[in-house]
């Protein structure tokens, strides 16, 4: 179930997919004139056909859509050039993603939207496809071979939405071992390792200075919360709210303490550091802090309506000042989620919102990173966006675009047929 805290005294409210087949008449013909917005991020006339039936092929009913089934499914289609157009043509894909976003906010921008980082995992069997390997795949919560993409999505008041994406290539990929399989997924030379969040950070870096899509909110896992890159990134944009999650031993204090510098002679000279006075109180785990508040600073909120009624949480916040290395650093809001129960479980989260900010800000922040669940959900169930069975480095690219591509174009439908709209199709191919 999708949450409600979208809605009542929340910022604003995110609507859902909602719309049956029926609701569009002629679907085919709007899928053409999306298409044409991106006539010129193609070589060949050639390719733009590929473009168009292999989207075409993501909108039907087959149950596996991969480039195989799509190019005999549809008409005209052929396996070898649609497998050569996916993996091997070139694209001008900074082009077709400025293009998109653009329409992004055409239909969804808002000065109050979200900027949503998270990662999802595609299993892999093999181990020719880029960039796979035996790591952590959110998709089935364990270790497995497989492929990791770091992507950014949006939300807004109108909709949600897939903005960018990274493929994560693991640090022994770069290795000498692995020399022949670079070689083979055409990595390009020019790729070097880089942590998930680093890539988030190039992904914000990148939709800052393009400046198509307003936000105002970025948000994210403990993954990039302890990323300090990450981090200051988002700090360095006086504009910009973080509410991240962050893990249950992060330490901090009340209230600052007393520090000094203190003088100490190393190797003939005379150096200074700061320490905390001996009279101030350690730090405390944000765990150890929880458990000490008083129900009466808690707060009851329904988050969700699930199978079995509603869904909520307890919600406090505290003014805090992280440590690092025992010394106080930045101050900051900690707020603390807590189940209903005899032995609740805590979950705990960072925000550089203002001193003022109300907590049902961040009650709303909590939950909207669903907007990207709901996204992997979609494109992966729908579209076949872990379906392929491309090898190659801007085969990987290439189709991920293809999917955020689709799955907004049927957003816009939702938004141009107004209360119509579906996430539900029927495309004869």
């Amino acid at each position: 179930m999708l949450p409600e805290i979208r809605n009542q005294e929340y910022l604003y409210s995110v609507p859902k997919f909602n719309v049956s087949d029926g609701d569009v008449k002629n679907f085919i013909n709007e899928l053409k004139g999306f298409h044409q917005v991106f006539s010129d991020c193609f070589h060949r006339s050639e390719s733009r056909d590929h473009f168009f039936r292999y989207m075409v092929g993501q909108f039907s009913e087959l149950e596996r859509k991969s480039i195989e089934p799509i190019a005999l499914a549809v008409e005209k289609g052929n396996v070898r050039a649609m497998q050569r157009f996916i993996s091997d043509a070139e694209w001008y894909d900074s082009k077709i993603l400025n293009k998109y976003r653009n329409l992004v906010n055409e239909d969804m921008g808002s000065p109050d939207g979200v900027l949503i980082f998270d990662e999802t995992g595609f299993i892999k069997k093999g181990n020719d496809s880029v960039g796979v390997a035996k790591q952590y795949c959110g998709t089935i919560g364990k270790v497995e071979n497989c492929q990791v993409g770091v992507f950014a999505a949006y939300a807004s008041p109108s909709g949600y939405a897939l903005l960018d994406k990274r493929l994560f290539v693991p640090e022994k990929w770069f290795t000498a071992e692995y020399k022949l399989r670079r070689q083979k997924c055409r990595l390009p030379k020019s790729t070097t390792f880089k942590t998930k969040p680093q890539l988030a950070v190039e992904m914000l870096n990148h939709l800052i200075k393009e400046t198509v899509v307003p936000f105002k909110y970025v948000t994210a896992d403990s993954v990039y919360a302890n990323s300090t890159e990450f981090i200051e990134a988002v700090e360095s944009n006086a504009q910009l709210t973080y509410f991240v999650e962050t893990p249950c031993d992060t330490l901090c204090w009340i209230q600052r303490p007393v520090t000094r510098e203190k003088k100490y002679k190393y190797k003939g000279k005379i150096r200074s550091k700061t320490i905390v006075e001996k009279t101030a109180k350690k730090p405390i785990d944000v765990s150890t802090l929880a458990k000490s508040i008083n129900d009466f600073f808690w707060y009851r909120r329904k988050v969700s309506e699930g199978t079995k009624g509603p869904i909520e949480y307890e919600f406090t916040k505290r003014r805090v000042v992280l440590s690092k290395s025992n010394l106080p650093q930045k101050t900051v809001w900690l707020i603390i989620r807590r189940t209903i129960e005899k032995q609740p479980v805590y979950k705990f989260f960072l925000s550089n919102a203002g001193a003022s900010a109300r907590l049902k800000l961040f009650v709303w922040l909590s939950g909207i990173r669903w907007a990207i669940e709901q996204c992997f959900e979609e494109t992966k169930s729908e579209l076949g966006m872990d379906h392929y069975e491309v090898r190659k480095y801007r085969g990987w690219h290439h189709h991920i675009i293809t999917c955020m591509l689709a799955h907004f174009f049927l957003w816009h439908l939702k938004i141009r047929l107004g209360k119509k709209s579906a996430f539900y199709y029927a495309v004869a191919a």
